[in-house]
């Protein structure tokens, strides 16, 4: 390795933006595809394989066809929890962020743009690739997090967070209007099918993921200087051992521990509300792509003001007190959606109300997390905060897609989750914040 010249540690609003516009170019990659399109549209293309019990053969297993998307999250995750761990440690070991965030990202970008080639039965072409996408972008949200504590003071960092947040919704919501315009008014015109409408969509994301990662790339600065490998190691190796330190530190930080463990739970809840809402008002009220896009755009951008408005909460009332009063909303939702949900009309506001809390929840986590991390391991904790972060949700898809499988019912499939937000916010009520704060060496923020 290199060694490069270390740049000064300072809060720039230049790198803040150019951090921002990440968030802005990778929303693309969870609104137009896990959150809209491709649930639906890879579970049409599974059906279309599928045997006259509805059921496909992945590597010779039982699968129903409905259950398929799901199950592909899950395993996504599943392999996460073997790799960002690594990847994070090499990067904290080898100060490689940013080289390891463009990487990853261009990764993801890249077999997005390959989901144009999914058509006709061919179900396994688009898992194998949403698989990879996935993965990378998994991987490229822990480098990105990784960086907040370097571009934020302490008693800036929920604001920061949640105009990051904000940002990204916008992003993401910008470029669904236009797919929305173009499988709903433009493509017919053209001669083209909704499903190569869709596939077109699906490119998109992945363009757009890819332009706007050029913008982080030149803003971000690299603090530290590239660390050089000892003699006769790998980077594999490297991490490992980076990583085993790590674990064997974590009783060190059990107030951090445990505010993992309720985030872990109800984030995961919520990225299964996420990735399988379209799925759910396709199946159970027989939305059509046209009408799920349009639900999705307007949570965007309700989102965004949803976001900033969390951020502004948060300095009332503390990042945590927040967080908790997102979760109650959340408990509510899945509820409501299980014993009262009807209509279409119904949907959509229920959607708006989810829309309000959807950015304030996951911004606040973000950056409550990062105050309670030691300096210089930031992207070794966000590889493990990430298992359940944006796009990612193995346990919540999981048990969504068996109660689905045994019980052919979506409104239980959809209560099967309530219980992810419910033991989250009773842990989250025994996190003790300050001491979490002060167990990691940070400095308090004025506000908590």
């Amino acid at each position: 390795m290199t060694v490069s010249t270390p740049v000064r540690a300072g809060y720039s609003r230049r790198e803040q933006i150019g951090w921002y516009f990440y968030d802005w170019g990778n929303s693309a990659f969870s609104t137009t595809v896990v959150t809209v399109f491709l649930g639906p549209y890879l579970t049409s293309v599974a059906q279309a394989a599928a045997d006259a019990d509805g059921m496909v053969y992945p590597l010779g297993i039982p699968v129903l066809a409905d259950s398929f998307f799901a199950y592909v999250i899950s395993l996504s995750v599943v392999l996460q929890v073997f790799f960002l761990p690594i990847l994070g440690a090499v990067a904290d070991y080898s100060h490689r962020k940013k080289q390891m965030l463009g990487i990853t990202a261009y990764m993801g970008a890249f077999a997005t743009m390959g989901l144009y080639f999914l058509q006709g039965d061919n179900y396994l072409l688009g898992g194998g690739l949403f698989l990879l996408a996935n993965l990378s972008f998994g991987a490229s949200i822990v480098f990105y997090n990784a960086y907040l504590p370097e571009i934020a003071s302490v008693d800036e960092r929920d604001k920061v967070s949640s105009q990051g947040w904000a940002l990204g919704y916008l992003g993401g919501g910008l470029l669904l209007l236009v797919n929305l315009l173009f499988v709903q008014f433009w493509a017919e015109d053209l001669g083209l099918t909704t499903g190569h409408a869709v596939r077109i969509s699906l490119v998109s994301a992945g363009m757009w993921w890819a332009i706007f990662t050029i913008i982080p790339l030149l803003t971000l600065q690299t603090r530290q200087p590239l660390r050089s490998l000892p003699p006769g190691e790998r980077l594999s190796s490297i991490g490992f051992k980076q990583l085993r330190h790590t674990f064997r530190n974590l009783p060190n930080y059990p107030h951090t521990l445990l505010f993992l463990a309720g985030y872990l739970l109800y984030n995961d809840g919520i990225q299964t509300v996420i990735a399988l809402a379209a799925q759910f008002g396709a199946e159970e009220l027989g939305m059509e792509t046209s009408q799920l896009v349009q639900l999705i755009l307007m949570v965007q951008f309700i989102a965004f003001f949803g976001a900033l408005g969390f951020g502004y909460l948060a300095r009332w009332t503390g990042a945590k007190r927040a967080i908790a009063l997102s979760l109650v909303i959340w408990l509510g939702v899945t509820i409501y959606t299980y014993a009262l949900l009807e209509t279409v009309t119904q949907f959509f506001i229920l959607a708006g109300v989810i829309a309000i809390v959807l950015g304030g929840s996951q911004a606040l986590s973000r950056s409550l997390f990062s105050l309670m991390i030691p300096a210089g391991k930031e992207a070794e904790y966000f590889s493990l905060y990430e298992v359940s972060e944006r796009g990612t949700s193995w346990m919540g898809t999981l048990i969504f897609g068996l109660t689905l499988q045994f019980s052919g019912s979506y409104r239980l499939a959809i209560l099967s989750i309530a219980i992810f937000f419910a033991v989250g916010f009773l842990i989250l009520t025994r996190v003790d914040v300050r001491r979490a704060i002060a167990e990691a060496g940070n400095e308090i923020p004025s506000g908590i």
